[in-house]
């Protein structure tokens, strides 16, 4: 197992740290790192999960790579050959772990999608019996699947939680135009995703996407349906009306609602049992992800 790696400090202008990676400026190009940092409920939690930005890294890869031409993306390489110079005492704690992607102007809206009522979608539901001004049908469980994948955006947010709203809240950020785009584009993105997913085992319930803006151009940017960015479950321990098992850190948020923590900082240090679970499920994901469809 390599050593965990939770903070980085790179000779290039850093643009931004994240709550699990660094993005880098490098002229042209940014340079993005995935740490194995993980967070819940707003903090940065200790330890890291080993090899987490690495598989990370991966998973993205797999899907710019499988997404081909349908629509432009930022990756360039994930190669540290590819890097400056001076980075190259660098590699060993980067290989793996970096993307070199296109610098664009970030859409600031988040691109959500979302075919199962789970998460903060069942407890607006609960509530209002819509989210995000989608209504839905009555009678609803936990973790029914919709009638039909729906859009609902929200705004990012490097700290804290992203808000959900509404689509006519993104039309006055966005316009109708771009609107209508990056929805129809979400849509087909997590269709061909949650089809892919399926015929190897695996439920897509929603996923979020990242847009930016090169040369006039809406591309593909980000990390793209990882179990950071994603839910994910196993096809066979699914049943609607409960929380299915899930491959991402979903682990960490239920150890800690098991505990007293107030969920102020600082949080409680996660047990090793709970860290090689969680590792073990990103691992897991991304192996049924590589495999030949069913």
């Amino acid at each position: 197992m390599t050593q965990v790696l939770t903070d980085i400090n790179l000779p290039l202008p850093l643009v931004r740290k994240g709550k699990v990676r660094h993005v880098y400026d490098l002229g042209t190009d940014l340079l993005i790192i995935a740490s194995d940092r993980v967070s819940a409920f707003d903090c940065i939690l200790s330890p890291g999960i080993p090899d987490k930005g690495k598989i990370l890294t991966r998973i993205s890869k797999l899907w710019f790579d499988l997404i081909g031409h349908d629509i432009d993306h930022q990756l360039i390489s994930d190669q540290v050959s590819h890097l400056p110079a001076e980075l190259k005492p660098f590699h060993d704690q980067l290989e793996g772990r970096i993307m070199i992607v296109k610098k664009t102007k970030v859409i600031p809206v988040e691109c959500v999608v979302r075919g199962y009522i789970i998460g903060s979608g069942w407890k607006d539901y609960q509530k209002t019996g819509a989210i995000c001004g989608h209504y839905l049908p009555e009678g609803l469980r936990l973790a029914d699947k919709l009638p039909n994948p729906i859009f609902t955006p929200a705004t990012k947010a490097d700290t804290g939680h992203d808000e959900n709203i509404s689509i006519k809240d993104m039309q006055d950020i966005l316009g109708v135009d771009t609107t209508k785009y990056l929805e129809e584009k979400s849509l087909a993105l997590y269709k061909w995703g949650s089809e892919y997913a399926a015929k190897r085992g695996i439920i897509l319930a929603d996923t979020k996407f990242e847009f930016g803006i090169i040369d006039g151009q809406i591309i593909l940017i980000d990390e793209v349906m990882t179990p950071d960015s994603s839910r994910y479950w196993p096809m066979s321990d699914y049943a609607p009306g409960e929380s299915p098992p899930s491959f991402d850190k979903q682990i960490v948020r239920d150890y800690l609602e098991s505990t007293d923590w107030n969920k102020e900082p600082p949080a409680p240090k996660l047990p090793d049992h709970i860290v090689q679970k969680v590792r073990s499920r990103y691992l897991e994901l991304e192996t049924l992800l590589n495999q030949k469809a069913n």
